[in-house]
């Protein structure tokens, strides 16, 4: 029993950091997956959601149900996952009006140690394990230049950004939220329909990226063990990739879209060497210490 509580707890904590991942635009929940060690078990549960889950259901056979969905795991990680989206919103919501080149930061930092240590999980280099690399870089970066459409609150389109964003929340490196604001919906769902609890835009957005995820799972979880290396490889690329919209140093480039202003893209620039960066380096070195912390903590726990 003993043993139960801690699992939960762990599968909660790690849960809860994917969420909080997912509010920031540009942090992958799936990249926190991969370094925590949960991406390929949450996968295989996520597709377990199968006909024969539906028949041991419908049977009564509850118990195996259980086993055959991995439903002890599943259930607290989301539930990790929720109350972190729940309740990281508004502080996020304040950092970023206030100290945004501070959690920027952090991030970059977290995200930055997340391709070493993801990549080394790769068993054998050869040109079509560099390829996918590149490949997952060059797209990723290429999607944090696209500009953002104008968004709408139709339920088709706030269901289809669930649907992608939900895909984009379990594949490392491709961030949930940055495609939100692609899509032209960030504000409206992570911001305002969370923190307002708007079931309107919230049950049709949760409802596709349901239906997105399941869909997503059986693809992602057939690739990874057909070509485990490349599949690695690849995720490295997108992790890598999305630095760039990361970079703690940027203005926002605001455009007006339907009368509404958006973010349509990043200006960079060099920081000045003043107390501010020093802090800003602080926390992006936190932010690696952090990614270390967690693998170390993950091979102490593999030992005999």
């Amino acid at each position: 029993m003993k043993e139960s509580v801690k699992n939960a707890f762990l599968y909660g904590i790690k849960g809860m950091a994917m969420g909080a991942a997912n509010v920031i635009p540009g942090v992958s929940g799936g990249t926190i997956a991969l370094i925590t060690g949960i991406f390929e078990r949450l996968i295989n549960a996520i597709k377990s959601f199968n006909l024969t889950a539906l028949k041991l259901l419908l049977k009564g056979r509850f118990r195996e149900f259980v086993k055959h969905v991995d439903l002890f795991f599943l259930t607290f990680v989301l539930l990790g996952i929720a109350v972190a989206i729940i309740s990281i919103a508004r502080l996020f919501e304040f950092l970023f009006e206030n100290h945004p080149i501070y959690i920027w930061a952090f991030f970059f930092g977290l995200v930055l140690a997340s391709v070493y240590f993801v990549a080394r999980r790769i068993e054998k280099w050869n040109w079509a394990v560099i390829l996918n690399f590149l490949i997952g870089t060059a797209v990723a970066v290429s999607i944090s230049v696209l500009t953002p459409a104008s968004g709408s609150d139709a339920v088709w389109y706030v269901a289809l950004c669930g649907v992608v964003a939900a895909c984009s929340m379990i594949l490392p490196g491709l961030s949930g939220s940055f495609v939100l604001i692609l899509m032209g919906n960030y504000q409206l769902i992570m911001i305002d329909a969370v923190n307002n609890l708007d079931l309107g835009i919230l049950i049709p957005t949760v409802v596709g990226a349901a239906i997105g995820i399941l869909a997503f799972s059986w693809i992602l979880s057939w690739v990874f063990k057909k070509f485990r290396n490349q599949t690695i490889a690849l995720l490295s690329g997108f992790i890598l990739g999305s630095l760039g919209i990361l970079w703690p140093w940027k203005h926002e480039i605001i455009k007006p879209f339907d009368g509404v202003m958006k973010t349509v893209g990043y200006d960079w620039y060099l920081p000045e060497i003043n107390a501010g960066f020093f802090i800003a380096a602080g926390l992006m070195i936190a932010g690696i210490a952090s990614i270390w912390a967690m693998e170390y903590a993950a091979r102490e726990k593999e030992k005999p």
